[in-house]
C-alpha cells in the first residue's frame, strides 16, 4: 500500500510519504518523513515478516525529533521492494542491503531503530556499517539468550542440518497453508479484544484503529507465496539464537556506539530472560523496560517508545 502523503489515508499520518528509489538495480519502496537540517536521521528497520508500514505510527511521532526513513527490506512479506534473490531477506544480507541503502539515500550517519528480527539486521548493519550508525536502537531484538544444556547439545547435533532441510519443507506447507495463515491473522485484528495477549503478549486493543485497519488491509493485499521469502528470514534468526550463537555473540560485544535496549515484559517471544542476559553482556547499554508492553511495542507504546528515544538522545 502506498500513498504519496499518508495524509490520505489518515490526518495522524500527513506528511509521510511513501518513495521509491533504485539501489543496484533493485526498486526499492521507503517510507519518510520529517524535516531537519543537520540532524540525525532516523532509520527504521522493521520486523522480517512485516514492512515498513508496521512503523507508520512510530513515524508519525519521530518525525517531530529529525528525518525519519523506513525502508521495505527485501523480501519482506507485506512491502514492496523487489527480492533480487530467495534468500534476500536473510539478516546478513539485509545489512549489506542497508549499506547500500544508505549510501544511495546519502545518509552518512544515523540512529538505527531495529525491531524484533529487525533488531538483529541492525547489529550485523551496525557491526558491518560502524560509520553509518552513530546511535542504536533495539527495540525487542531477537538476539541470543540463555538456553537449557540439552538445548545446546540438540542445536549442536542438529541444527546445522535443520536449517539446511526445514526451510524447503516449510516452503512446501506454506504453499498449501499460507492463505490459512493470513486468514488466521486477519480474524485476530479484526476482533483485537478475543486474541489480546496471544503469543506476542500484547493488548492488541492498545493500537490505534487505524493502524489496525491497514494491518487488515495489508493483510488481506499479500499474495501468500510471498511468506516463502519468509523462510529465509526466519532460518538466519534460528541460526543467530541457536545454531552461530557465538557469532552473534561477537557482533554484540564488538558494538562501540551508545545502544538504547528496549523491551516489554509481557513480550512472549523476546522474553526479559533474553533482555536481560543481553543486558548483563553490554552493561554500558542504556536498557529500560516497558511493564505493561508485549512484543509489539513501538506499536502499542508509541509515544512512550519515541519519548524514550528523544530523551535518551538528549
Amino acid at each position: 500500500m502506498r500513498y504519496a502523503d499518508w495524509g490520505e489515508r489518515s490526518p495522524r499520518w500527513a506528511g509521510i510519504r511513501s518513495q521509491e528509489i533504485d539501489v543496484s538495480g533493485t526498486k526499492v519502496h521507503y517510507l519518510s518523513a520529517g524535516k531537519g537540517q543537520g540532524r540525525l536521521t532516523h532509520l527504521l528497520i522493521h520486523p522480517l515478516a512485516g514492512s515498513a508500514s508496521m512503523w507508520m505510527d512510530t513515524i508519525a511521532e519521530l518525525s517531530a525529533h529529525g528525518p525519519v526513513i523506513a525502508p521495505d527490506l527485501p523480501g519482506s512479506v507485506f512491502g514492496h521492494t523487489d527480492s533480487p534473490h530467495p534468500r534476500a531477506s536473510k539478516a546478513e544480507l539485509g545489512a549489506r542491503f542497508l549499506r547500500a541503502f544508505t549510501g544511495r539515500m546519502g545518509l552518512k550517519v544515523t540512529v538505527t531503530h531495529g525491531w524484533s528480527m529487525g533488531g538483529l539486521v541492525a547489529v550485523h548493519f551496525a557491526t558491518s556499517s560502524p560509520d553509518r550508525v552513530d546511535r542504536l536502537v533495539l527495540a525487542c531484538p531477537a538476539l541470543p539468550g540463555p538456553i537449557p544444556p540439552d538445548e545446546v547439545t540438540f542445536w549442536r547435533v542438529l541444527g546445522r542440518p535443520l536449517l539446511v532441510v526445514g526451510p524447503g519443507l516449510l516452503r512446501g506447507v506454506l504453499r498449501v497453508a499460507g492463505q490459512r495463515m493470513i486468514d488466521f491473522k486477519l480474524r485476530a485484528y479484526a476482533d483485537p479484544g478475543a486474541w489480546s495477549g496471544g503469543v506476542v503478549g500484547d493488548d492488541l486493543e492498545r493500537l490505534s484503529p487505524e493502524m489496525l485497519a491497514l494491518l487488515r488491509d495489508e493483510l488481506r493485499a499479500t499474495d501468500p507465496r510471498r511468506l516463502g521469502d519468509a523462510i529465509a528470514a526466519f532460518a538466519s534468526v534460528l541460526s543467530s539464537l541457536y545454531v552461530n550463537r557465538d557469532a552473534a555473540h561477537r557482533m554484540i560485544d564488538q558494538l562501540g556506539m551508545p545502544t538504547l535496549l528496549l523491551a516489554g515484559a509481557q513480550d512472549k517471544l523476546v522474553t526479559t530472560t533474553t533482555i536481560d542476559d543481553v543486558a548483563a553482556r553490554r552493561p554500558d547499554w542504556t536498557h529500560r523496560t516497558f511493564p505493561s508492553a508485549g512484543h509489539l511495542l513501538p506499536l502499542t507504546e508509541t509515544r512512550e517508545y519515541v519519548a524514550t528515544v528523544a530523551d535518551w538522545l538528549d
